[in-house]
């Protein structure tokens, strides 16, 4: 996946390294059942308030069915990201299919917490 074939509308972008992250952490939240997959199910979250952060799919096609996901995001203070690979998201969501956005969601009594918290903090970064 080329940076000149990702959509500019897809801000902010995780790099290499955050990527990684994101999709690591993504796969333990679907361990632990603390994940919501695709676009309908993120809005739900989000809308709820139970959604930790939201991760989209840059190359999505068109970009323009999840983009409503940052906007609501922003409203109740969410942090989001794009990943470039909408495969590679599917494969860390514990799906054959290609995800095009995924939300980690809120649990008290998680281990996943302070891995949230950093990436939180890592995402943050990207926005300012």
């Amino acid at each position: 996946m080329t940076e000149e074939a990702v959509n500019p509308k897809a801000y902010p972008l995780a790099d290499a390294q955050l990527t990684i992250t994101i999709l690591d952490l993504v796969q333990q939240a679907a361990n632990y059942k603390q994940l919501k997959k695709g676009a309908n199910e993120a809005t739900k979250t989000l809308n709820r308030g139970i959604s930790e952060f939201v991760v989209m799919a840059a190359d999505t096609e068109p970009l323009e069915i999840l983009l409503h996901l940052p906007l609501l995001a922003e409203d109740k203070n969410v942090p989001y990201v794009f990943v470039p690979s909408k495969q590679a998201l599917g494969r860390a969501c514990g799906v054959t299919r290609p995800v095009i956005a995924c939300s980690v969601t809120t649990n008290e009594g998680s281990e996943l917490k302070s891995q949230i918290r950093q990436l939180k903090d890592a995402i943050e970064k990207l926005l300012i």
